[in-house]
């Protein structure tokens, strides 16, 4: 893709964007899950937080493929903690999940 189509597409893509949000999404709970069930558990905490805090439903949310990695980097049983997340809301109710910048 050249440089200028790029840039419209970026541009394109943030003037769409209505909402932005940055959290602290909390995962200590998924430790108490069995070892095996832990990062699928987080994955769903992090869809339910999206859902009460942006006020969608769960078709509306996109969870991007790095939050995805950052969430089974070190497996099944050991999931992070908490994860800072970026939450991006369009013009159509679409809510994409990304990772905070720095993570």
């Amino acid at each position: 893709m050249s440089e200028e189509k790029k840039e419209e597409k970026e541009t394109r893509m943030e003037g769409d964007i209505v909402e932005e949000r940055v959290y602290t999404v909390p995962l200590s709970k998924a430790w108490i899950r069995p070892r095996k069930k832990r990062a699928p558990r987080a994955i769903r905490m992090i869809r339910e937080f999206i859902r009460r805090h942006m006020k969608v439903d769960d078709d509306s949310i996109r969870i991007s493929n790095e939050v995805n990695e950052k969430i089974w980097s070190r497996g099944i049983q050991k999931a992070p903690r908490r994860i800072r997340i970026k939450a991006l809301k369009d013009r159509d109710g679409l809510v994409t999940v990304h990772l905070a910048e720095g993570e």
